[in-house]
């Protein structure tokens, strides 16, 4: 169960990131709520996984998943920059993941 609530935990980081955009400086009501939301449901998921995992592991593995979710995010929902360059380096994320889950044990 750790792992499926960090994955959680990871995709509610996407929320609260890319829903910062649209609070306009937290001036927006329900951009607003929702990114406090996002933050709040993130941290409780987190604060469950945590409990078994690592936390070195949960903690890479949480802004891993949000950093590249708000990458794709920003490319997709603002017309951010969508080079190779950039694609790859949130491949590299995915692979930090990707091999932090395949060394951490049983969990």
């Amino acid at each position: 169960m750790a792992w499926i609530f960090l994955v959680i935990a990871g995709l509610f980081e996407v929320v609260w990131a890319i829903g910062l955009k649209y609070t306009d400086g937290f001036t927006k009501l329900y951009p607003s709520l929702i990114t406090i939301a996002g933050m709040g449901i993130s941290f409780y998921f987190l604060s469950m996984a945590v409990k078994t995992l690592p936390i070195g592991t949960a903690y890479a593995i949480w802004t891993g998943i949000g950093a590249a979710g708000a990458v794709l995010l920003g490319i997709v929902l603002f017309g951010e920059p969508r080079s190779l360059l950039r694609l790859l380096f949130v491949a590299f994320i995915l692979i930090g993941i990707i091999g932090l889950k395949a060394t951490s044990g049983s969990n």
